[in-house]
């Protein structure tokens, strides 16, 4: 049995999608691997130029999220956006613009802040 997890990335406040992991999903696996994905990445609205790591919107990043973790068959897939639902999930991961939020298998807060803070508090469950 998995360690599953919920990754739900927003616009503004609103879900616009959600992945679903089969395996890893604690904080120093998925969560370290999701932190990577992000640290560096840049939001823009509208863009001149491409560089590596740039968003041109959180719809954007969401799909550059999937393309980056779903290589092959199993282990992730995409679920309804629906907060509260029930996929065994053992963690959720609530992506915005400039925080995220993790919540445990109870729906408690285990941290919320900046993406460059989600990568240090990973990088501490990991050696914990």
């Amino acid at each position: 049995m998995g360690t599953r997890s919920l990754t739900y990335v927003y616009s503004d406040k609103t879900p616009v999608v959600c992945m679903y992991r089969q395996f890893d999903g604690y904080p120093s696996g998925h969560g370290a691997e999701l932190s990577e994905f992000l640290n560096g990445f840049e939001i823009v609205n509208g863009f001149a130029a491409v560089k590596p790591k740039l968003a041109n919107s959180m719809g954007c990043l969401a799909a550059q999220m999937i393309a980056h973790f779903k290589v092959g068959v199993g282990g992730f897939y995409l679920e309804p956006v629906e907060l509260g639902q029930k996929c065994s999930q053992d963690y959720e991961y609530h992506v915005y613009q400039d925080s995220i939020t993790i919540l445990d298998s109870d729906r408690s807060e285990i941290f919320t802040g900046s993406w460059e803070k989600f990568y240090d508090f990973c990088v501490e469950k990991e050696v914990a």
